[in-house]
């Protein structure tokens, strides 16, 4: 789940991310997102998960596609489903059970380390290839920099 925040074109567009813990990935930095529930719909998914998880609102929820993650140590394999929205309402929670810290950040300068999800993104790993025929791949349409 993307979050924009100050504008839809770098470099004044800030994204929401968390320091992952307690889970694979912990450590990490990546966008509020998670399960799927059972008849959820993918955006009622995005907007319950960011609500619970970080206490804000999004708006202009659009699914861009998806992304195949791999993590070896853990031996997972992840189907991330991208939804990109912007920042409605809401004040930020800065902690939580699921992570330790959370801040938003300019497209240009990212903390590290990314969690697998979000770098396969910022790598334009993203599928289908045929959603963005015609436009620029998704590192540069998000002002997202390959690590």
């Amino acid at each position: 789940m993307l979050i924009r925040k100050n504008g839809r074109h770098p470099p004044t567009t800030q994204i929401l991310l968390i320091k992952r813990r307690g889970s694979h990935g912990a450590g990490t930095w990546a966008p509020p997102g998670g399960h799927i529930d059972f008849g959820e719909s993918v955006i009622d998914c995005a907007k319950r998960e960011v609500k619970e998880e970080v206490g804000v609102e999004i708006k202009n929820l659009k699914v861009l596609g998806f992304t195949e993650d791999i993590f070896k140590e853990d031996k997972k394999h992840y189907i991330t489903i991208w939804v990109n929205s912007d920042w409605k309402s809401g004040e930020t929670k800065t902690n939580d059970r699921e992570f330790s810290e959370a801040n938003w950040f300019n497209w240009e300068n990212l903390p590290k380390p990314l969690f697998i999800p979000l770098k396969n993104f910022a790598e334009s790993k993203i599928l289908p290839h045929a959603a963005f025929s015609g436009q620029a791949r998704p590192n540069r349409r998000f002002g997202i920099k390959p690590e």
